[in-house]
C-alpha cells in the first residue's frame, strides 16, 4: 500500500455552487411531481459526475482522469 495522494473524486467539491443547484433541482423535481425519488437521484448523480469531470479537466488539462497519467498513456 502506498501513501500517494488519491486523484480528485469524480464529483464537484462540496462547497461548489453547482452541486447545491443540482441537489436543489433534484429535491424540487420530486416535490413538484416531475420525477420520483429514483429518477431525481439518478439525474443528480449523472449531473454531479459530469460537473466533477469538468472540474477535474480544469484542474488537470492534460489528464483524461484526475490522476497523474497524461492522456493516451499506458495504464498498467
Amino acid at each position: 500500500m502506498t501513501n500517494a495522494p488519491m486523484p480528485s473524486p469524480p464529483f464537484p467539491s462540496p462547497d461548489e455552487a453547482v452541486l447545491r443547484v443540482i441537489v436543489a433541482n433534484a429535491i424540487a423535481s420530486v416535490e413538484n411531481g416531475e420525477a420520483n425519488w429514483r429518477e431525481a437521484v439518478l439525474h443528480a448523480a449523472a449531473h454531479g459526475w459530469y460537473e466533477g469531470h469538468i472540474q477535474g479537466e480544469n484542474e488537470c488539462p492534460g489528464c483524461d482522469f484526475r490522476g497523474d497519467l497524461p492522456k493516451r498513456s499506458k495504464r498498467g
